[in-house]
């Protein structure tokens, strides 16, 4: 097993590996996955050194905590040993898939926690987190009920998911908050103008997921792709045809600075969100061993102040066309208002 430098999340979170594995790819969203590949990807991360493992009870309906269940039961002990689990909850789902909205009422986060402890085979969960606010229940109760478990010995840290300032301000006033995890990088980067400041003014950390933004700026996204029957892709607004075609232009730009620096378009865009702090933790989700080894290869591109600049050129901040999430979605971030 690998060892990697490692980073904080936040001043009261855990030590982690730079790069985090973000595991919702291998059961839910992107089409069909291939079970063995997803097991032996995350065996091959923990090899690696990579030890934050990121899921969802609501990935596959509970297939995703399942999934990490078998795979840190079948990896070597010294690699099960330094996994750590970080688990969104709050999703409501129906029999056929569809979302229905979220639960943060206490009662309802120990429920969670309670089914998620039994799939992952785990005693406790590492870091615990609603992946949306409920609108009908104050951050405050939610929070607190997180806080219970802590002091139970359920959860070791509380987490945060797609929230403003605001609320992160509040959820800080009731227990200490190791991170917020929410979306970051090149072509997302909302979070600069007041929630990343707020994060780094009450020392919260932040894991960082898409990344490479579904596929969209990892230099493997054709053109003419036809997308898999049931890839959520198919309804994101950046994928959609001529919004599409100017994001590519953007790759295609990002390419260029790629080559010059000998590494691949994917490996340069998780560089960058290193690059953004040392309070970062890229979440990356590959599916597959030959996209993990590809994104450990970022942990080695260095980018000084003209490569940084030269980034900033080509892909500046609000080029991208399209919202990350269609309209129905983006009314639940709460980060986003």
């Amino acid at each position: 097993m690998t060892a990697l430098h490692t980073r904080t999340l936040g001043s009261t979170g855990p030590q982690v590996s730079p790069l985090g594995l973000g595991c919702m790819g291998m059961s839910a969203l992107y089409g069909e996955s291939d079970r063995s590949e997803s097991i032996a990807t995350i065996h091959a991360a923990l090899d690696a050194g990579i030890t934050l493992l990121d899921t969802g009870d609501f990935y596959g309906m509970g297939h995703n905590e399942l999934l990490i269940n078998e795979a840190l039961r079948t990896a070597p002990a010294a690699a099960r040993e330094q996994a750590l689990t970080s688990v969104k909850f709050g999703a409501l789902r129906t029999v056929e898939g569809g979302f229905t909205g979220y639960d943060g009422r206490p009662a309802a986060v120990k429920n969670f926690a309670a089914y998620s402890l039994q799939r992952l085979g785990l005693d406790h969960i590492d870091i615990y987190r609603i992946a949306r606010i409920d609108p009908d229940v104050p951050i405050e109760e939610t929070v607190g009920a997180i806080a219970e478990l802590v002091e139970a010995g359920h959860v070791r840290h509380i987490g945060l998911s797609e929230v403003g300032a605001e609320t992160i301000r509040r959820a800080a006033a009731v227990a200490p908050v190791s991170d917020l995890q929410i979306e970051y990088s090149l072509i997302s980067r909302s979070i600069e103008a007041e929630i990343l400041p707020a994060c780094r003014e009450l020392g919260i950390g932040v894991t960082a997921y898409g990344v490479l933004s579904r596929g969209l700026i990892s230099g493997h996204f054709s053109r003419d792709r036809q997308l898999a029957p049931g890839d959520f892709r198919s309804m994101s607004p950046r994928f959609q045809e001529e919004n599409l075609q100017h994001n590519l232009d953007l790759v295609e730009a990002l390419r260029k600075i790629a080559e010059q620096k000998g590494a691949t378009v994917a490996q340069t865009a998780i560089a960058w969100v290193l690059a953004r702090g040392t309070d970062i933790v890229p979440l990356v989700g590959a599916r597959r061993r030959d996209r993990l080894t590809e994104a450990l290869g970022a942990l080695d591109v260095r980018l000084d102040t003209a490569d940084l600049a030269a980034i900033e050129e080509a892909v500046p901040a609000g080029a991208a066309a399209g919202n990350r999430y269609p309209d129905s979605q983006m009314a639940h971030l709460d980060s986003e208002r």
